[in-house]
């Protein structure tokens, strides 16, 4: 039996807001993704897996899981002693999830208990997010387990809040003037020295007081809006949440960068919003009409995830 294949995932709203609590919406990605193989070529690509699967099998040996999550260790182990690795076409440090499809992946060949992630209910969905926010955690320092999760459902999550999650239904995409896109910012971002800063800024009275109170409120507009597909409202509240950014998310946004988020928000051709902790990778893009923001983005590496 072929292993199965795991898909990236794209925050379209919520990074960093969701640790204070905001909604978050994310989705798969089915234009990268990632199994489990064994080596037969045993080329520097598989060895290199093979070699981090290795170090991550210990850490995963001393990590303590709830009963309906325990691993099968002994099986992972012998596994990459026999040439395991994680054949991925995923980009890390892109902010589409590279470590998330990997704990994914790992979770569903060697669970001891079996999971069927279509009946899995609202409370096993939260118990599951925090087991993988454990096993994620290895990559990050930190992780919510919100990548993993995305990935080994394969649907839309939306998150109400830290306690409350669900599968949701995105509206159909159609072939209309209208997308939301990748941009390629042409460097690797690391996650952990982002949320640092980001901490760092929570410190600051003025920092936490505007990002509960526009932050999270253009946030969650914003995916309100887009789950009703209100594309007017949408972009409204799409342009305040793009210039918050602009002005408060300033070290996560990468240098090349800056200009064309700036005239973006100028023109209001498109709004950018970071994909994932910034600092590198990938920039999603908005627009009602893709074509004048391709000609306006010209130079830069742009890929279409939604059409409407």
């Amino acid at each position: 039996m072929t292993n199965p294949l795991f898909y990236a995932k794209i925050i379209l709203f919520g990074e960093y807001g969701m640790i204070e609590d905001s909604q978050g919406l994310v989705v798969p990605y089915s234009f990268y993704k990632g199994t489990l193989k064994f080596s037969e070529t045993g080329s520097e690509f598989e060895k290199k897996s093979n070699i981090h699967l290795q170090k991550y099998a210990e850490y995963l040996e001393n990590l303590v899981l709830m009963n309906d999550f325990i691993l099968d260790i002994e099986r992972f182990k012998a596994d990459i002693l026999n040439g395991l690795f994680f054949d991925s076409n995923i980009p890390q440090g892109y902010g589409v999830g590279s470590s998330g499809a990997l704990v994914a992946a790992i979770f569903e060949k060697y669970s001891i208990k079996k999971h069927n992630p279509e009946n899995i209910s609202k409370d096993n969905l939260k118990n599951l997010k925090n087991v993988f926010g454990e096993m994620e955690s290895y990559f990050h320092g930190k992780s919510s387990g919100m990548d993993p999760l995305i990935c080994y459902m394969n649907l839309p999550i939306l998150i109400e809040n830290k306690e409350n999650m669900d599968k949701v239904a995105i509206p159909k995409g159609e072939e209309g003037k209208g997308a939301i896109f990748l941009i390629d910012s042409g460097i690797t971002g690391e996650t952990g020295p982002m949320i640092q800063i980001f901490f760092e800024k929570m410190k600051t009275e003025g920092f936490r007081k505007t990002l509960k109170e526009e932050f999270i409120r253009y946030n969650n507009a914003c995916i309100d809006t887009f789950l009703k597909k209100d594309m007017n409202p949408f972009f409204r509240n799409l342009k305040k949440l793009s210039h918050w950014a602009y002005e408060h998310f300033r070290p996560m946004i990468p240098e090349s960068i800056f200009n064309i988020w700036k005239k973006g928000l100028d023109s209001n051709a498109y709004y950018l919003k970071l994909c994932g902790s910034g600092g590198g990778g990938y920039i999603l893009g908005f627009t009602k009409d893709y074509e004048k923001a391709e000609k306006m983005l010209d130079g830069f590496h742009k890929e279409v995830i939604y059409r409407f």
